[in-house]
């Protein structure tokens, strides 16, 4: 509470970030509705989109990339691998290194994922136009910005 005795709900910012919170849940849900008809949860969607697009990444690299801890992708790793998602290698110069590599059904099943990634997303934003979309995008990177370079 402020010295005046606001209390934070009153406050338009704070109401403004609830309903930014509650959105991004809301799309957590939807996501994870559509994906168990995949056999897929969001996370390890995130897992497989980042070894998409860089393959031969380690787990700690995944880890890093997706802000959790190296034991949530030491867990999701053996459940895509035992799907035939995923295949881990290790790297010929470190072999400390386990470098992952999607098999071509992970790659099979992460383009059907997009798919239904891509229509929520795109069911979600229509209700803004694409300036809209735009701005709401340059305010996210910049709070981020913010808060990991701890500015003011």
């Amino acid at each position: 509470m402020s010295e005046t005795g606001a209390l934070p709900w009153d406050n338009p910012r704070f109401r403004n970030w609830i309903a930014l919170v509650r959105a991004e849940k809301a799309v957590v849900r939807a996501l994870t509705r559509e994906l168990a008809a995949l056999d897929l949860k969001v996370g390890q969607l995130d897992v497989m989109m980042n070894i998409f697009r860089h393959p031969g990444m380690s787990q700690h690299e995944v880890a890093r990339k997706l802000l959790v801890g190296r034991s949530n992708i030491t867990m999701l790793v053996p459940q895509l691998e035992t799907q035939g998602l995923v295949r881990r290698e290790g790297d010929p110069k470190d072999k400390r290194i386990i470098r992952l590599y999607l098999t071509d059904t992970g790659t099979q099943k992460l383009m059907e994922a997009l798919k239904v990634y891509t229509q929520l997303l795109d069911k979600v934003m229509a209700q803004s136009t694409p300036a809209q979309c735009d701005a709401l995008g340059d305010q996210m990177r910049r709070i981020e910005q913010m808060l990991d370079t701890g500015e003011d």
